[in-house]
């Protein structure tokens, strides 16, 4: 082979490297635009998380005289989630003018949509003449933490 040959192939490899190019890019670029971006969580108004929330029991523990609220939440978003509850115990449905009222928090992780988890929330002692009321005071939730995430 002489330096003609050579060089005629040194061409051809360009051409066919250039043609390449010139095909394959824009349908790279056609699919990478094309392609769908992370899913978005779906939109739930806020204050919606109250509505997966009930509180199902209210009594006093006769040992500790602490209130101990049964919260039950079912899931409703896609996934998995994790549920940060504040019951209040008072000593009425209706709440005091200006009264303040025992609140306490609950974590239950792990509600998977559909699915119904039940959690204790234990309050302040109780005085034993009164009758407790608890009521959920608010709720929020998020996705699950993954195992790894502190």
């Amino acid at each position: 082979m002489g330096v003609s040959a050579l060089k005629w192939q040194g061409w051809l490899v360009g051409l066919v490297v250039l043609a390449g190019m010139l095909v394959f890019a824009p349908l790279g670029l056609y699919v990478w635009a094309s392609g769908e971006g992370p899913a978005e969580p779906p939109e739930v108004p806020p204050g919606a998380a109250v509505d997966d929330v009930r509180v199902t029991s209210c009594r006093v523990d006769p040992v500790g005289r602490r209130v101990v609220a049964g919260v039950d939440v079912t899931g409703r978003v896609p996934g998995v989630s994790a549920y940060l509850v504040t019951v209040e115990f008072r000593e009425s449905a209706e709440p005091e003018p200006g009264g303040r009222a025992a609140q306490a928090l609950a974590r239950i992780p792990g509600v998977a949509r559909g699915a119904t988890e039940h959690a204790e929330v234990v309050g302040p002692v109780w005085p034993a003449a009164k009758v407790p009321w608890c009521g959920v005071a608010g709720a929020e939730f998020g996705p699950t933490p993954s195992a790894g995430t502190p």
